[in-house]
């Protein structure tokens, strides 16, 4: 149950801090209004069940297979957590689209250019890859943890994104400023910090 709740506020965490689908979402938002929003909601939340899938079934095949294989790939998960906290924690600006991506025709399907933007993303590929492992259970099925995790991260996604695409015309000016992304940075950053320390010596069973 606390691993649950762990990993639970930790994604709420990760999820709601600025970044690329946080600027794709507020720039189609004030572009097309809230129906634009939603769809690269869902765009950004199908990106994240491909990248379940692939996560799923590449890692269950890597950790049933050896005990050391997967007591490295939590020790790589938890540095590289802390990696994203430290950058986090140190980031001075605050995160927007790329003027090639604000450059985009507005024709374009707003659900697909969320899903490629998410699909495509490596960065996302590497989180699932060293987050969704941290709160695996040995001896249990390896493979239905990863995807119920992951499904899970994707509901609590979109969830928030269609708050934050309710709420953006009314809150849009407060919640892109500088002020609040450095403070969701730091706090995030601390976050993850210090949950990376906390799986570094742990020790393992």
């Amino acid at each position: 149950m606390n691993d649950i709740f762990t990993f639970l506020i930790l994604t709420l965490f990760v999820i709601m801090s600025p970044g690329i689908d946080t600027a794709l979402i507020t720039k189609r938002t004030m572009a097309d209004g809230q129906t634009g929003g939603y769809k690269m909601a869902l765009g950004l939340a199908s990106g994240s069940l491909v990248h379940t899938l692939a996560a799923t079934f590449g890692l269950s095949a890597l950790l049933l297979q050896s005990a050391l294989a997967f007591e490295i790939v939590k020790y790589a998960g938890a540095i590289y957590l802390m990696y994203l906290g430290i950058s986090a924690f140190l980031s001075k600006k605050s995160n927007t689209a790329s003027p090639q991506k604000e450059e985009k025709s507005k024709e374009t399907s707003a659900f697909r250019q969320g899903l490629v933007s998410n699909v495509l993303n490596p960065k996302v590929a590497v989180f699932f890859l060293t987050f969704l492992p941290q709160f695996v259970q040995s001896d249990q099925n390896v493979t239905l943890q990863l995807l119920l995790m992951g499904i899970t991260y994707t509901i609590l996604a979109i969830t928030w994104f269609f708050v934050f695409v309710f709420f953006i015309n009314y809150l849009r000016k407060w919640l892109t400023t500088p002020s609040v992304q450095r403070f969701m940075d730091k706090v995030t950053g601390v976050v993850l910090i210090g949950f990376g320390l906390k799986l570094a010596f742990e020790k393992h069973k």
